[in-house]
């Protein structure tokens, strides 16, 4: 791996190690992906597409990723609060517990953060099997985001479960700013979601996203796969600005933030 933006100072020895294509080292990454020092919420979202586009391949989205893809998906996972999720990635990904690491324990605890990031995850309907592991055994209590109209029998179910149910929306559905201000209230200021598609263009649609790292796969799929983010358009186009650019065996890390 290498960086590619900002450009590596050759005349610096830490530029120059930048520039070097080796293996970075997880304490390098988290430095490179490290939170803004801000007051209140970040919310930044992670995100593999092809050359053409493709968010998924067959649905899911390891067949576009590669192993420095994860390990920068495990660091960002490794520097949030809490990673947040639409219910059909969690049924389609078979997502599961954050886990705590002992690469990031150090830096978590001087941050005030919990050993791993809770998982929130995002549902209007509760369709949800609630006797699964993210629910029944996290290291850190999962948290649903719903509306005021969600089935009580299902808002029972979650909390039985040992969840934690956060209203964000006055109908059934989710309202993706006060999603954000929920999770913010609860203490989860640096928040990562890994979409999918869906929730990440109701964020985009709803402006509240912050940050954009994607991992564009030197891949050609073809298809009829979703973009990264879709449904909901904005009235204006939102223009980012690129923040980094790292490159290993054609795969580019890129990282964009709001301007």
């Amino acid at each position: 791996m290498r960086r590619l933006f900002p450009l590596p100072d050759p005349n610096d020895p830490a530029g120059a190690r930048a520039a070097t294509d080796r293996e970075w080292g997880l304490d390098e990454l988290a430095d490179a992906y490290a939170y803004p020092a801000t007051e209140g919420p970040w919310l930044r979202a992670n995100m593999v597409s092809s050359l053409d586009g493709a968010a998924q391949h067959d649905g899911k989205s390891q067949p576009l990723s590669s192993d420095s893809d994860m390990r920068i998906f495990g660091t960002l996972r490794g520097l949030a609060d809490a990673v947040v999720v639409g219910a059909q990635t969690v049924r389609q990904e078979g997502y599961r517990p954050a886990r705590a690491r002992d690469a990031f324990a150090e830096r978590r605890a001087a941050a005030g953060q919990a050993p791993a990031p809770a998982i929130a995850v995002v549902s209007a309907s509760l369709d949800l099997d609630f006797s699964l592991p993210l629910f029944t055994s996290p290291l850190v209590p999962t948290l649903v985001l719903t509306g005021a109209a969600a089935p009580p029998a299902r808002v029972a179910a979650a909390e039985k479960a040992g969840a934690e149910v956060l209203v964000a929306g006055d109908g059934t559905g989710v309202d993706p700013a006060r999603a954000v201000e929920a999770l913010a209230g609860r203490g989860f200021r640096r928040l990562l979601t890994e979409g999918g598609p869906r929730l990440l263009g109701q964020f985009v649609g709803s402006g509240v996203l912050d940050e954009l790292c994607l991992t564009v796969s030197p891949t050609l799929t073809s298809g009829t796969a979703q973009r990264i983010a879709y449904g909901t358009d904005r009235a204006v186009p939102e223009r980012f600005a690129l923040a980094s650019l790292l490159e290993e065996a054609g795969f580019l890390f890129t990282r964009y933030r709001r301007t």
